[in-house]
């Protein structure tokens, strides 16, 4: 678009049938709508749902990307969680070009020692959690030749970057004893863990699910050091605990868990659309093409 402008711009010189002074001015004008634009595009996922961003005194209405989709909502009213706000969050657009094998913009997305990088199978089933707001998957998704599971870690931060629980329901082999679990880690508010998965598993009674024990909630690691540096809003969620609630389920009543757990977190984004192709991903074993530890 801004290529289009420039070339209009031109043109009109051409034409000699304005003067160069208005070219200037539209040419300026057309800058400082584009930087606009791009501060409102960058503007923090974190901020309220309708923010007011100042940008060279003038006050811009923007609608925040998530961390309240369903603000003044019959949900938002209902919520006894809170994502933490003031920390240290991956971009949307960074999840999903490292999901490609691609570097991501924003240093700290990503790690060579941590596979996100996904094959055709697992893109479309990262697609469908996006907007269903759960993951399934067939076991433990581990790919064998990664040595990992590709598929739960870019979940895992595409989750963090919306500031929600990580839902995901792990198909057994016969549907007699599938596993849902979920994450409350991407919320990065460990002191508040418990209080939440109590009061989760009290509103979907008679369901009884797992929690860890107190005694192995030891974030002593995590925890603000002698720097007042508190590894929960700094680091990158690769490098965090994950902190589970599971249930071991049938497979219909496990579906509509899923569902009951994702309307109660607001993981779901039904607007969401499917991710598309970069240019230039090729298959390969170099690091831009998605090496040992991007995919």
């Amino acid at each position: 678009m801004c290529k289009l402008s420039l070339l209009f711009i031109s043109r009109i010189g051409r034409g000699c049938t304005v003067k160069n002074e208005i070219s200037r001015k539209l040419l300026s004008w057309t800058e400082t709508l584009f930087e606009k634009m791009r501060a409102i595009r960058a503007a923090s996922i974190l901020s309220p749902s309708f923010a007011f961003i100042r940008i060279q005194n003038k006050f811009l209405p923007t609608r925040c990307l998530h961390l309240a989709t369903a603000a003044g909502s019959e949900a938002a009213a209902d919520r006894f969680w809170e994502a933490c706000v003031d920390c240290w969050r991956p971009n949307v657009e960074d999840v999903d070009r490292i999901s490609w094998g691609k570097p991501a913009k924003k240093k700290g997305t990503g790690s060579r020692g941590v596979p996100h990088r996904l094959n055709r199978e697992e893109r479309t089933l990262f697609d469908l959690a996006r907007k269903k707001g759960h993951l399934e998957v067939a076991g433990s998704a581990w790919r064998a030749q990664r040595r990992e599971a590709p598929l739960l870690n870019t979940y895992r931060s595409y989750c963090d970057a919306r500031g929600v629980a990580s839902v995901v329901l792990q198909k057994s082999e016969g549907g007699d004893g599938d596993l849902v679990t979920m994450d409350l880690s991407p919320l990065r508010r460990p002191d508040a863990f418990r209080d939440w998965a109590e009061e989760c598993a009290r509103r979907v009674q008679p369901l009884t699910p797992e929690i860890p024990d107190a005694a192995d909630d030891d974030y002593s690691d995590y925890t603000p050091a002698d720097d007042g540096v508190d590894s929960w809003k700094s680091r990158p969620i690769y490098q965090l605990p994950p902190f589970y609630i599971t249930w071991s389920l049938q497979r219909a009543d496990a579906k509509k868990l899923c569902k009951q757990l994702s309307s109660m977190f607001e993981t779901g984004d039904p607007k969401v659309s499917r991710s598309r192709k970069p240019v230039g991903v090729k298959p390969g074993k170099g690091r831009r093409s998605g090496g040992y530890g991007i995919g």
